[in-house]
């Protein structure tokens, strides 16, 4: 398994797209995920971080992209949010990507206006539709499980229910370990996902709020988690997603950190190839 970065760790730091891809080869890491807005970056840096990853010999896994209104009730919003994710979907197979990590939100007004089922039904009418248009790609979508109260997808059993609904092979989950442990999923449920697993996002937290720390800087208890993984057969990549750091300055310190103690516990795990 490849352990990669999510390129979004350099954000607040006043390193640059060029330069945090390099700094991401020099610490180590096998592979980097990409976040940038394929609506809001232009051909210029499309092309700056794709050559970069090609002359350090990173490949770029997967874009990262967080569509809140893809559930809106609004029929023009969900339109937008639909295109707006071709384009994300567009933006992988330019980067010769692997997948496109997929957020689809939450529920609106504590689900007591619109019916739930109606705003559930939204979501996966359009997740079908990108999943056919990824799939012409040759590429994955993968929907991450997000730990929030509100949120579509917030538990391995919505997950498992979700992509049943979907019903399309290039719709996949994403296992965010930080987010399992902060909604109390026992590690031996992801095994109900066996098969359909995209793309792994790796961190730590304090156990209450969503955090995205280098692990052993909370209280994720990583191993169990890790054994449950190996025995999925998952062979794709686990990247590391970072909250900017509180000392931008010591930044090369905070993601070093949060690789050496992920490759180790990977390593324990017989995870990491490298």
């Amino acid at each position: 398994m490849n352990l990669g970065l999510i390129n979004s760790a350099w954000f607040g730091s006043g390193i640059g797209s060029a330069e945090g891809i390099r700094k991401t080869k020099e610490i180590g890491f096998d592979t980097i995920d990409i976040f940038a807005d394929p609506l809001e970056i232009d051909a210029r840096e499309r092309k700056l971080i794709k050559e970069t990853c090609r002359e350090v010999g990173l490949p770029i896994i997967s874009v990262c992209a967080v569509a809140l209104g893809i559930a809106d009730f609004n029929t023009s919003v969900r339109r937008f949010h639909a295109e707006r994710l071709r384009r994300y979907a567009d933006l992988v197979y330019e980067f010769d990507g692997k997948n496109l990590l997929t957020v689809v939100g939450e529920y609106v007004w504590q689900q007591e206006v619109i019916k739930p089922e109606e705003q559930w039904a939204w979501a996966v009418e359009e997740i079908r539709k990108l999943g056919e248009y990824a799939g012409s790609l040759g590429i994955e979508i993968a929907i991450e499980l997000e730990p929030f109260h509100l949120s579509i997808v917030n538990s391995v059993d919505r997950m498992s229910a979700f992509l049943d609904d979907v019903g399309h092979l290039a719709v996949k989950a994403n296992l965010d370990v930080s987010h399992l442990s902060l909604v109390r999923a026992a590690p031996e449920e992801i095994q109900k996902l066996k098969g359909r697993v995209a793309h792994i996002h790796f961190s730590d937290c304090d156990g209450k709020v969503h955090g995205d720390l280098p692990p052993g800087r909370g209280v994720v208890d990583f191993p169990p988690y890790l054994r449950e993984i190996a025995k999925l057969g998952f062979d794709g990549t686990l990247s590391i997603e970072l909250e900017y750091s509180p000392e931008p300055g010591r930044i090369m310190e905070w993601v070093t950190e949060a690789y050496r103690e992920t490759d180790r516990l990977m390593k324990e795990a017989g995870l990491h190839r490298s």
